[in-house]
């Protein structure tokens, strides 16, 4: 969801505590501002309490859904939305984060059944289509999801992580200029996302301009210098054009910046080959297999026999 859960729950908290006795009311006043200082504990077991006098709120019933979520207490939350949803099957938010929940536990397809009511209830809830194409996704249902993150921007027109994902979503089918279109619209609503501009340069090597990639890699580690991958993909991009100098400088930073990244030791180990270092380049093989990476092996059998 684009709106904090901590501000949600705190908007809860305060509509639920409307039409009660003093006493429950007194319990939710008290829940509000244990939340505010982070006691989420004891925040808990006063709208617990709350709920103990009034078990018909599906508010105070969201709320620690809500929190639940925020625990990763998945199953936990899910039974929390579900008497919501018991209590008034209208509860558009209910879905949604009983959706959530459930995409997070893997279970996709109930998730979209979920995230599609919520659609029903209320269709210009552009996180319900953003939550339903990440399960299609998830799905490899791209086309399906391409067409939820499209309603998703329809209704919010800057919903940057509707864009990126649809992005991602189109570099699946390969269709690489529309996925450089998502991502630049997300350059265009917040121009210090590096990862967006990761992201337009990955679909840039796809379609081999490696030089519009290079720019974009070198943009998004002006933004963060300390993303690794970043300077590997950077690498790659080099290495293509031939500058296997240039590319070992990029796969060397990457690996000082993560010590068991595969995929740099590997970029690094064929580099080296081009500019005759056997011995080093085999090494690098031999650590990007000893760090998981199959293909590495391969490359040994190949180049280091």
């Amino acid at each position: 969801m684009k709106t904090s859960y901590s501000v949600l729950l705190i908007l809860l908290l305060l509509l639920a505590s409307a039409g009660y006795s003093q006493t429950a009311q007194e319990y939710f006043e008290r829940g509000i501002s244990k939340y505010k200082l982070k006691d989420y504990s004891g925040a808990m077991a006063d709208i617990t309490k709350a709920i103990e006098i009034n078990p018909k709120d599906g508010g105070a019933y969201c709320f620690r859904g809500i929190e639940k979520l925020r625990l990763q207490d998945y199953r936990g939350a899910i039974e929390e939305f579900t008497k919501v949803i018991e209590i008034d099957p209208t509860y558009t938010e209910a879905y949604g984060y009983r959706g959530d929940a459930k995409r997070r536990l893997q279970d996709y397809s109930g998730a979209i059944t979920d995230y599609t009511k919520a659609i029903e209830i209320d269709p210009k809830y552009a996180a319900a289509y953003y939550n339903r194409g990440i399960a299609k996704d998830n799905l490899e249902d791209y086309s399906g999801a391409i067409t939820d993150y499209t309603k998703a921007t329809e209704i919010d027109p800057k919903y940057a992580e509707a864009y990126t994902w649809r992005g991602f979503a189109k570099s699946e089918l390969k269709d690489y200029r529309g996925a450089i279109a998502d991502h630049s619209k997300v350059i265009e609503i917040n121009p210090n996302d590096g990862g967006a501009y990761r992201d337009r340069g990955f679909a840039k090597s796809e379609l081999k301009d490696y030089h519009g990639a290079i720019v974009d890699f070198t943009k998004t580690i002006e933004i963060n210098p300390k993303d690794g991958g970043a300077y590997c993909d950077r690498g790659d991009a080099k290495r293509h054009l031939q500058d296997y100098s240039g590319a070992i400088t990029d796969y060397t930073k990457a690996i000082k910046i993560d010590p068991k990244y595969a995929l740099a030791y590997y970029g690094r180990g064929f580099a080296k080959l081009k500019l005759v270092q056997k011995d080093s380049g085999c090494i690098d093989f031999s650590k990007a297999g000893e760090l998981g990476l199959a293909e590495a092996y391969e490359a040994i059998k190949k180049y280091c026999q």
